[in-house]
């Protein structure tokens, strides 16, 4: 049997005293992380949580979280992890959706989880912990009934959910995709075999989000299983993350799009601090092309492209290290892992065409919580998962995204994918991010519309952006509507939400 929380038992087996988690002067060694999970996992017991009760962690980027995921781990509960900037009315249905008996919340978000905890039913658990002896002592502190650590949960099987993720969704509300025991290892394991080259000696930047699929796996479990060093950035900063990087001399830079741009673009950035990194991961959206070659030139570090989804645990597919690398391709699929382009119809388009791309493999979650319709709508009876994302994939193949499926904006009959658009925008020396999106036109349907925020110090005028586009698209391509923005809005990732640019009246 596979047991996500075993990760931690072997670490703190095998090297007790190499540092776990640090922020800033806080630092956990393996038995100590270990020891505190296990006084959480008592806590957790002595609330009435049972193996397969469901447990909210609702905690930053901060030691608390992986105290408080692998207590929970521990306790045999499925783990659902939670934006801490929930508002009650959100906290209220993740809980109640997932049926969560208890959420461990961060004292920041206490007074929300209550509210919310209060209206599900469940039982809200405030942690607060601004040193290690509070970190070690907080459950114990709060009425658990032993410190010493308890053992991995018993009777936990592979195919057993450890983890219920609620997915952000384009419509509707979040749905908790299932993600297994054996599914999460064995990702964090491939993550951990493919980068963490010098398992012990590495370091990596914990500045993704632990409640967002990626940091959850690609920096704290790849990163346990590794045996390795996670530093904690609660909130992104580009200046913070370059004296981090510098401080702890991370290795492994684990980021989304935005953050390599925002560290690109920072006025005055020392490259010397970066020295130590040997690589750098994104995913999460698509990386411009021109914010990849710009952060390798300035930093002196390559950056591997990957993708997946909270579904799909997340990784599916990778520019491995030591193989070919194609700047803008997401690589190839990482061993276990079936990808294929699809129609409608799930019929296997020609190499080159643009589809929609199907995952097949130990990663895949086993669907959406209690939500058997909307499972059927994306799972075939041959466990292939459509993701919503549109690709094609070329004749060695390396698979290339195009974008969302959703995303799609079709302008007089013609499709026109704003990633195409995006890169071209990305070109012109102002421009630091943009977000494509379709406007609603009564002739042809929609219209092309850019949202653009520029480089610090830099000047452009919309005008002057939608020619540069002109210039280089097809007629029916080019932005007809450019506009200025101070910033463009966020998901908890970093990762740019295009669903609520707006365009300005």
């Amino acid at each position: 049997m596979t047991d996500l929380g075993s990760l931690l038992d072997q670490a703190a087996a095998a090297r007790p005293d190499r540092p776990a988690v640090r922020l800033d002067d806080l630092v956990l060694s393996y038995a100590q992380l270990r020891a505190a999970a296990g006084r959480m996992s008592a806590l957790l017991a002595s609330a009435g949580v049972e193996p397969g009760d469901r447990v909210g962690v609702m905690v930053p980027n901060v030691p608390a979280f992986p105290v408080a995921f692998y207590g929970a781990l521990a306790a045999g509960a499925v783990v659902v992890p939670m934006n801490p900037l929930l508002k009650s009315r959100e906290v209220a249905y993740y809980l109640g959706d997932s049926g969560a008996r208890v959420v461990l919340a961060w004292h920041a978000s206490a007074g929300e989880a209550a509210k919310g905890a209060a209206d599900a039913g469940a039982q809200a658990v405030s942690i607060a912990a601004p040193d290690a002896s509070d970190v070690l002592g907080e459950a114990a502190a709060a009425g658990a009934a032993s410190p010493a650590a308890a053992p991995a949960a018993a009777g936990r099987r592979d195919a057993d959910d450890a983890v219920i993720l609620y997915t952000s969704g384009t419509t509707g509300r979040p749905k908790g995709a299932e993600l297994t025991h054996a599914g999460l290892v064995r990702n964090a394991e491939l993550t951990a075999r493919t980068l963490l080259k010098n398992g012990d000696g590495d370091v990596i930047m914990g500045c993704l989000p632990l409640f967002h699929v990626f940091g959850l796996t690609c920096a704290l479990n790849a990163g346990v299983a590794a045996g390795s060093t996670l530093t904690l950035l609660p909130r992104f900063d580009p200046a913070k993350a370059l004296d981090i990087i510098g401080r702890d001399q991370v290795t492994i830079f684990a980021g989304v799009p935005t953050m390599y741009a925002a560290m690109l673009h920072l006025p005055g950035a020392d490259p010397a601090k970066a020295a130590t990194l040997r690589v750098c991961i994104s995913g999460g959206a698509a990386l411009p092309v021109e914010v990849l070659r710009g952060f390798e030139e300035k930093f002196g570090c390559m950056i591997l492209e990957g993708y997946g989804l909270s579904e799909t645990s997340p990784v599916a597919s990778f520019n491995h290290p030591g193989t070919v690398r194609k700047p803008g391709s997401i690589g190839t699929p990482v061993e276990g892992v079936e990808m294929r382009i699809v129609d409608n119809d799930w019929q296997t388009v020609p190499d080159g065409e643009i589809g929609e791309i199907a995952i097949r493999g130990h990663n895949v979650m086993k669907g959406y919580w209690n939500r058997p319709e909307a499972t059927a709508e994306v799972m075939s009876a041959g466990g292939w998962f459509r993701t919503g994302d549109m690709a094609r994939v070329d004749e060695d193949g390396y698979y290339y995204i195009v974008d969302r499926k959703k995303d799609l904006i079709i302008r007089g009959g013609y499709n026109v994918y704003p990633r195409e658009v995006e890169e071209v925008l990305h070109e012109h020396p102002a421009v630091a991010e943009v977000a494509v999106i379709g406007l609603p036109h009564p002739e042809l349907g929609e219209e092309v519309g850019a949202a653009v925020a520029l480089k610090p110090g830099a000047s452009a005028t919309p005008e002057e952006l939608r020619e540069h586009v002109r210039d280089r698209v097809a007629a029916y391509k080019y932005p007809r509507r450019v506009w200025l923005v101070d910033e463009l809005p966020k998901g908890p990732t970093g990762k740019i939400l295009r669903r609520e640019v707006r365009a300005p009246d």
